[in-house]
């Protein structure tokens, strides 16, 4: 009997050991991050059968084991990803509004700046300060034009630095991961006892991977996770890791673009495999909000630069001479695919700044096809030859040979900001007359009037000779004189316009029969300010988006949709704030440290640790007594 009381009080002891040493363990491990709760599993020992029925014959310590749940745990998982995702893509689109809406450095200022520097020489056609202050207004605007490409610019590359940061942390953790794996695998418990701690580690390295992009895994029978991110794409597997790459895209040297390392080289791997996390919230930044706000930025400077270009040459300056382009126009950005075969060379040019669209273009050659993709939405349109001319564009291959599945990339403009230049210096050359002018003649009787006319093209100007329309009542037309190319006549109804030769004027009154209006050259017409009007009413006119906006509401729209969408994500982030310390918490109260119950636990198993002293003591002296009855 004093044997088996022994016996008894042994398993006691080491039962109780091992719940003191688990305890300190936990109480240990209370601010060690992925840390489980340790419990352990006692089962009674085998029972004894006597004549007086079954005995127990004490405790045994079956496991030590985890509070885990793997249901918690991917709930955590599924919040903390897209948590990652919304708070990295909301850090960079903050940097984007930032710079865009600021009331000083946006481009808001600079462009009415601008224009009222064109109002004021429309105000003062003859003054020569006037004219400086509106060339150093356009040089500022410039200036700040550039400054904001450069800002778009910059956060590109910071962008495409932090992606390549994060694909680095990502091989990281997926070899400590596999190393782990490793580890648990050659483990001598087996399944049966696992070993927490290294279980732990795992998944807490699996919730770090998972914080830069999505996570899934797949238990495998030795105890080792398959781990896939993003979409599926395995890049653990059990103690082996695949590559992940990050480095110059061949379409696009200014982006980087992630690929898989293998034996013979890198799979390039679309951006849309990477969901979730920081790297996901990177990636859907810079090829999403980053590209639309810089190409929509561009496409303004683009069609100012062009349709400011088109009525300076319309006008005519100081020295009587054509106005000449005042900015330089932006042209679309062109790059072959570093890994082509041929050696075709894709050129684009604007044919029509109203038309252009927000989307770059991927222009695929394919069996003796140009097939055309508009990046933007995905349609595609073939054309068996170049030239052609579509969406304001106009892409051509001049030099060079292509091979089929060689691939090009147009970016009509993304880069506007950083090409466009003020070409004027000289106050004189800004063009803001017009190059003809119209007079009544003194021997008119009726009460008709004509307008000094717009011109809408100069190929048929500098006249050769004055012009005169002079009316037939009875025909009630104007009959042109001296008109090159022959014009008229002209059926007559008041306030009607009046166009030929590119020229538009209007008559409008009743004339008398002879009555003439002379159209000549406007020689010295130093205080002319027809052109600059028509320059400054540029600052209202659609002309941006096919007529439908101008370009300080182009710019607005931009800003205000980019601040719309910020708001949206910080919303949507703090939501996903809230889920997530949920979830945490859900989890933590499941399987967290709780320092009140682990102090209980050590009274407990010290209780229990001096009772089954208690019990050796007692079997020891039943022991004692026996041997003295054999005295």
């Amino acid at each position: 009997m004093a044997s088996s009381v022994l016996s008894i009080g042994i398993t006691g002891l080491t039962a109780a050991r091992i719940g003191l040493t688990t305890t300190g363990h936990n109480i240990a491990n209370v601010s060690t991050p992925g840390y489980t709760r340790q419990n352990v599993v006692f089962t009674p020992g085998d029972p004894q059968y006597t004549g007086s029925g079954y005995l127990g014959t004490g405790v045994e310590v079956q496991n030590v084991v985890r509070q885990y749940s793997t249901f918690l745990a991917t709930q955590r998982l599924a919040a903390s990803s897209q948590q990652g995702y919304l708070d990295s893509y909301l850090a960079q689109a903050r940097q984007v509004d930032n710079v865009m809406a600021d009331p000083s450095s946006g481009l808001s200022p600079a462009l009415q700046d601008f224009f009222s520097g064109v109002q004021d020489v429309a105000a003062n056609p003859s003054s020569v300060p006037s004219r400086q202050s509106m060339l150093s207004l356009s040089e500022s605007m410039v200036s700040r034009v550039q400054t904001l490409d450069a800002r778009f610019r910059d956060l590109r590359s910071g962008t495409n630095a932090e992606i390549r940061a994060s694909v680095d942390r990502i091989n990281s953790l997926a070899s400590q991961i596999a190393n782990v794996n490793q580890e648990i695998s050659s483990s001598a418990g087996g399944d049966s006892r696992p070993p927490n701690d290294l279980l732990d580690q795992r998944g807490y390295l699996i919730s770090e991977l998972n914080a830069l992009v999505r996570v899934s895994t797949v238990s495998q029978s030795d105890g080792t996770v398959n781990v896939s991110i993003g979409t599926g794409q395995t890049i653990v597997v059990g103690a082996n890791t695949l590559t992940l790459e990050a480095q110059p895209s061949p379409d696009d040297p200014a982006n980087v673009e992630l690929g898989l390392s293998v034996a013979s080289g890198s799979i390039p791997m679309p951006a849309e495999i990477f969901q979730g996390g920081k790297l996901g919230g990177l990636l859907a930044f810079r090829d999403q909000t980053l590209d639309l706000a810089q190409n929509t930025f561009g496409r303004v400077i683009v069609t100012l630069a062009e349709t400011f270009n088109a009525q300076h040459r319309l006008g005519q300056d100081l020295n009587g001479a054509f106005g000449e382009d005042y900015f330089s126009v932006p042209q679309p950005y062109t790059q072959a695919r570093t890994t082509n075969l041929g050696d075709g060379v894709v050129s684009a040019t604007i044919s029509d700044a109203a038309s252009l669209t927000l989307s770059d273009y991927r222009v695929v050659y394919d069996a003796g096809n140009f097939v055309v993709r508009r990046l933007l939405d995905g349609s595609e349109t073939t054309y068996t030859s170049l030239p052609q001319t579509f969406d304001g564009l106009t892409i051509d291959m001049p030099t060079g040979t292509p091979q089929d599945g060689d691939v090009y990339l147009i970016q009509p403009t993304r880069y506007a900001g950083r090409d466009v230049e003020v070409l004027i210096s000289d106050t004189a050359m800004i063009a803001a007359a017009a190059p003809v002018r119209t007079t009544a003649a003194l021997t008119n009787n009726g009460n008709a009037k004509m307008t000094q006319g717009v011109v809408t093209d100069v190929s048929n100007l500098p006249l050769t000779s004055p012009m005169t329309f002079t009316y037939d009542q009875a025909a009630n037309e104007w009959v042109v004189a001296g008109a090159s190319p022959a014009a008229g006549p002209i059926a007559y109804t008041s306030g009607d316009d009046i166009s030929f030769n590119g020229m538009t004027f209007r008559i409008s009154g009743n004339p008398a029969d002879g009555d003439t209006f002379t159209v000549s050259n406007n020689t010295a017409g130093v205080a002319d300010n027809r052109n600059a009007l028509l320059l400054a009413k540029l600052q209202t006119t659609g002309t941006v988006a096919g007529g439908t906006a101008n370009y300080q509401s182009a710019y607005s729209q931009m800003v205000s949709q980019i601040g719309n969408d910020t708001r949206e994500m910080e919303v949507q982030s703090k939501a996903q704030t809230a889920l997530v310390k949920q979830t945490v918490d859900a989890e933590q109260a499941f399987s967290g440290v709780n320092l009140d119950e682990e102090a209980a636990n050590l009274v407990r198993y010290q209780q229990a640790y001096q009772a089954s002293g208690k019990v050796l003591q007692i079997a020891s002296q039943l022991f004692d007594s026996v041997l003295q009855l054999g005295n």
